[in-house]
């Protein structure tokens, strides 16, 4: 008969009332990198609240495949549903399975394929509006990119110009405050201070606006149109006939901007950051985009061609990638030898397990060849898994790695971006690891 709930070690640290929220507050990443050394299964107390967080790959495979139907999603969910409702991040059972449904032909290769003339141009926008020797902040930048890239794919014409205004000016400020808001206390949000006034401002305002935006749109109409709003309102679900209604058109807007904005922008400049740390990755980068590309606009063609392209790409997001992931059992199971009944919370982090000593051999390196067809080969499946597994594995992945594939043989096909002597770039916690501040000057690589 497996142990149960109370035979699992506790993390150290925990304070009365509050239990570790200070600790997972001041330094969330090396919080959840050190639960690990406690265990396979570690009971974290955020306030009262206990939390079990599965530290190995193997467990979060039991959670997010091989026993996934044993689970729904978690707190963390229930407290960020105010931002983006049920859209397909929170949705649970049959509304998840039938949303995904709808939205899974938005993301299809032909649909990307359709998107790629946006990437390639807001890309080819951002290469030639640069000068030799100019400072960059490379975060605000990618930022800039991701938002605006995508916006364009979800909003067209004069309807969408609010909505990617509000989105440019909102988001970030929903982004650098929604990670500690969702694991804190939920009495800890009616406090009178900056950072609550500012997120509740942004989240009312940008969901405002995209809500105005669907619903104009479904009053004017929609035909002809290719962009994300009028495709979510003209999806019907094959086996029921139902459509999609603007609030939940609205949920599944704000998801894919949250999920598809930080991911690209994040990974991004922390390719940029590394390879001018890294000569020698950097040198086949180029070399690789040179022979495929040239100085040619970037095709859904050349993407997967750009294998070391590729190699950076997945080396940046497993050394910063998805902090936090929750989920609640619905029936009891059975975890690394310990049964936990119903109505359990369970978190884990993919930016811990993708840094564990145990799957990864100096796991704090960033080492593009570790992708290598044949060394990749030696990394087991679920040790790599960098937009989640299973149903829940999020549904715009290709999008993302083909946006920031472009992006990245765009640039850097006419520039080399160099460090700024003196700065550290550190990790800052939000749905991504992502980069606090990197500035960059820009070198060209080719005159006139």
């Amino acid at each position: 008969m497996p142990a149960g709930l109370l035979q699992i070690p506790r993390a150290p640290g925990a304070l009365p009332f509050l239990g570790h929220t200070l600790r997972l507050g001041r330094d969330p990443l090396g919080f959840l990198a050190s639960l690990r050394r406690t265990g396979p299964l570690v009971r974290v107390d955020l306030g009262t609240m206990p939390v079990y967080f599965a530290t190995t790959a193997e467990l979060i495979h039991q959670i997010t495949v091989a026993q996934a139907r044993s689970f729904e999603k978690g707190r963390l969910y229930d407290r960020v549903r105010p931002i983006f409702g049920n859209g397909l991040a929170n949705a649970n059972g049959e509304q998840h399975r039938t949303h995904r449904r709808l939205i899974q032909p938005m993301f299809h290769r032909t649909r990307i394929a359709g998107y790629t003339e946006v990437m390639s141009r807001h890309a080819l926008a951002l290469a030639e509006s640069w000068t030799d020797g100019r400072r960059i902040a490379v975060e605000r930048v990618m930022s800039d990119y991701a938002i605006a890239t995508l916006s364009e794919t979800m909003f067209s014409g004069d309807l969408g110009r609010p909505a990617i205004e509000a989105v440019r000016r909102d988001l970030p400020v929903i982004l650098k405050n929604v990670l500690v808001r969702a694991a804190s206390p939920r009495f800890l949000d009616i406090l009178p201070i900056r950072p609550n006034r500012d997120f509740d401002r942004a989240r009312k305002s940008m969901r405002g606006i995209i809500d105005e935006v669907v619903a104009a749109t479904r009053r004017e109409g929609w035909s002809g149109r290719h962009d994300l709003v009028s495709l979510l309102l003209d999806a019907r679900d094959e086996e029921t006939g139902a459509g999609l209604t603007d609030e939940e058109v609205g949920d599944e807007l704000v998801t894919i901007l949250f999920a598809g904005t930080e991911t690209t922008a994040s990974t991004l400049s922390w390719v940029f950051h590394e390879l001018a740390r890294h000569p020698e990755a950097e040198r086949q980068v180029l070399a690789e985009i040179d022979e495929v590309v040239g100085e040619r606009p970037v095709t859904l063609d050349h993407v997967p061609r750009l294998t070391a392209v590729r190699r950076v790409l997945d080396e940046a997001i497993r050394l910063h990638g998805v902090t936090l992931l929750m989920r609640r059992t619905t029936q009891p199971v059975e975890l690394g030898g310990f049964g936990v009944p119903a109505g359990t919370e369970i978190a884990f982090s993919l930016y811990a397990v993708h840094r564990d000593p145990a799957l990864y051999s100096d796991p704090e390196r960033f080492e593009p060849d570790r992708w290598l067809p044949e060394r990749r080969a030696a990394v087991p499946r679920e040790a790599f898994v960098p937009f989640g597994a299973g149903n829940r594995k999020c549904i715009g992945d290709a999008f993302a790695w083909t946006e920031a594939t472009i992006a990245l043989a765009t640039i850097l096909a006419r520039w080399r971006l160099r460090p700024v002597d003196g700065h550290i770039t550190r990790e800052a916690a939000s749905a991504m690891a992502h980069p606090d501040h990197v500035p960059m000057v820009v070198e060209a690589r080719r005159t006139g």
